[in-house]
């Protein structure tokens, strides 16, 4: 352990695979957090640090079945000239799930508030854990997967783990307040999230798509949606109708 602290390589190895993990992370805690959005305020933190948990425990326990994974990637059968593994299975039925509660989600935005007067059950809370399970097996594979494409060493990958779901853990609900307060950052982040089951469903099926063009898209349209609301939020001051008028004089 000691000769593992003492290479320059590890660390390098550690650094960029905690760094990858919280990008591939970003996803995960903003699905957590529109989930979770729908719970009595009481129990909103408990289920998103909760669901951070799972999460961590469930890529540190694909991290010790590297034998699994590794099986995982052996074509199962072919489509369409397509070799399909169970790890394509995986994230084909990941990102079918991803549309199907996007566009649950969109679609009870848009209704408004008719929409959740309409909803015959309130959402339990087993129920959403289950779903925050579900789409935590998905990402911790992808991101699990290119962790073992990267680092050889199952030390550094769980601590590389650790370390990031710790730090997703201290901004997850500044995160959650601020997608709450923003109906049209909620709406952006459904959208990507949307986006983002048809590429996993790209990628199942040998379509890799580099998720760098996705995550750039995101960042530029929030910090765009950034400007669009602090320009909303100086529209809206009061005019003070006390101050007195003066006329320009030439």
């Amino acid at each position: 352990m000691m000769e593992l602290l003492s290479d320059p390589q590890a660390w390098i190895a550690f650094l960029t695979l905690t760094a990858l993990e919280l990008v591939l992370g970003i996803d995960n805690v903003i699905f957590i957090s529109i989930l979770v959005d729908k719970l009595p305020a009481a129990r909103r933190e408990f289920a998103r640090k909760l669901g951070l948990f799972l999460a961590m425990f469930m890529r540190i326990g694909l991290l010790l079945l590297l034998s699994w994974i590794v099986g995982l990637t052996a074509p199962l059968f072919t489509i369409l000239s397509n070799d399909i593994s169970g790890r394509d299975l995986i994230l084909i039925a990941g990102g079918l799930f991803l549309i199907w509660k996007s566009t649950g989600e969109i679609h009870q935005l848009l209704e408004g508030e008719e929409g959740h007067a309409s909803s015959a059950v309130a959402p339990v809370f087993s129920a959403i854990i289950l779903q925050i399970i579900i789409i935590d097996l998905v990402f911790s594979l992808d991101s699990i997967i290119t962790a073992v494409g990267m680092v050889d060493r199952v030390e550094i990958m769980i601590a590389a783990v650790i370390v990031s779901v710790g730090l997703m853990m201290l901004f997850a609900s500044a995160i959650g307040r601020f997608v709450s307060a923003h109906p049209t950052i909620k709406m952006l982040a459904l959208s990507f999230l949307l986006l983002i089951g048809v590429v996993l469903i790209a990628d199942g099926f040998g379509h890799h798509v580099p998720k760098g063009y996705v995550y750039f898209a995101m960042a530029f349209s929030v910090c765009v949606e950034m400007l669009n609301i602090r320009m909303r939020k100086k529209s809206a001051k009061p005019v003070d109708l006390r101050e007195p008028y003066t006329p320009d004089r030439p």
